[in-house]
């Protein structure tokens, strides 16, 4: 009885094996990754670029003495509007008076000199004339004369010169301006050529900024071009590019672009704060490249690349694939990518740490 009962336990746990053996030889079915994805189309070109810059008047002087002296007079202050002959600073200017009057005096003697020594050749060619005078006696004379009148050009050219330095005594405004800066206090004495004044002319702004040199050769006159103030909120302006750099900013790679701005302001002034945005149009936003997530993009020690969905025969299914790509700048819309994609390619930008070259995948809703 009991040999029976252990037989029927074998026959049983045998029973049990043979299914247990099957079960693993049936083949499981594969369990794919599911990864999201965008799709690269024209909409993805870079065509907006913004930078920072800032204003300035498009007429600012940084004003100096030609001569130099101690500052008695600085009607101005700062901020100050100022018509054209408006006086902005004053040097002291006794000594430049008594340099005219010096000046007149040697222009006096000198005219003097000269009336005497063209009488003289006067009354010595009538000698010659009359043989009561050798040559070598007209030749002295006619010397003299003309030395003389030398002398006298030689000092109506030091008198204007010094009634210049006189009138270089006053600074003032050649135009109608404001005052932007005042370098130096009454009672100073100042340099020929040091700056006294800084001032801002007419209502016209334009804005200075460096442009990185990956898009210095997409930009010209007629690149579209608009600007903001964050002191200004409410307002857009126009801008026209007016100068382009043909050289980088020493010590960096951005070349200096000058923007004129079209419209006028009361708010506008020198110094303020712009976001300036360029507009490029499609055959030139084709040359920057695209814009994708950071986390779409993966660098490793073989290279930058991203990971792209290719359509499977199954729907909802894709093959894994690497494409290297070339990076640019870094924006708050994602990463620019310069070569490697082109509109039509699916990036896959969820997902990408658990997949790999090759794999098939479940793709989602296009997506971030």
């Amino acid at each position: 009885m009991m040999s029976f009962r252990l037989n029927k336990l074998i026959f049983i746990a045998g029973l049990l094996a043979l299914g247990a053996c099957g079960e693993a030889d049936a083949p499981l079915e594969e369990r794919l990754r599911p990864v999201r994805y965008i799709t690269v189309s024209d909409d993805s070109v870079f065509r907006d670029r913004s930078f920072s810059g800032t204003s300035k008047s498009s007429r600012e002087s940084r004003l100096s003495f030609k001569v130099s002296g101690t500052i008695t007079q600085l009607p101005v202050q700062i901020g100050q509007r100022l018509n054209a002959g408006d006086l902005i600073a004053e040097i002291d200017s006794a000594s430049y008076v008594l340099q005219v009057q010096q000046a007149q005096a040697s222009l006096v003697e000198a005219q003097a000199n000269d009336r005497k020594a063209t009488a003289d050749y006067e009354r010595t060619k009538g000698l010659y004339a009359n043989d009561n005078a050798s040559l070598n006696d007209l030749d002295a004379a006619r010397a003299q004369a003309e030395s003389s009148g030398a002398m006298v050009a030689s000092a109506g050219k030091a008198l204007e010169i010094a009634r210049l330095n006189l009138s270089y005594t006053k600074l003032t405004a050649d135009t109608e301006c404001s005052i932007a800066s005042l370098d130096v206090e009454v009672n100073e004495n100042v340099s020929s050529g040091q700056q006294v004044a800084a001032v801002s002319c007419g209502d016209k702004f334009e804005v200075t900024m460096n442009l990185p040199e990956s898009l210095i050769g997409l930009v010209d006159e007629i690149t579209p071009v608009t600007i903001r103030f964050s002191s200004i909120p409410d307002r857009q302006f126009n801008g026209v590019i007016a100068e382009i750099s043909v050289a980088s900013v020493s010590g960096s790679a951005g070349f200096p672009v000058v923007i004129r701005i079209d419209e006028s302001d009361p708010a506008l002034r020198s110094g303020l704060a712009a976001d300036v945005t360029f507009q490029f149009d499609s055959a030139a936003a084709s040359g920057t490249g695209v814009v994708i997530p950071v986390t779409a993009v993966i660098n490793d020690p073989d290279g930058t690349y991203v990971f792209l969905a290719v359509p499977s025969e199954s729907e909802g299914e894709a093959i894994v694939t690497r494409r290297p790509v070339a990076v640019g700048e870094l924006s708050q819309f994602g990463i620019e990518i310069s070569d490697g994609l082109t509109p039509g390619d699916f990036v896959i930008t969820a997902g990408i740490s658990v997949i790999r070259e090759g794999q098939r995948v479940l793709v989602l809703a296009n997506g971030p």
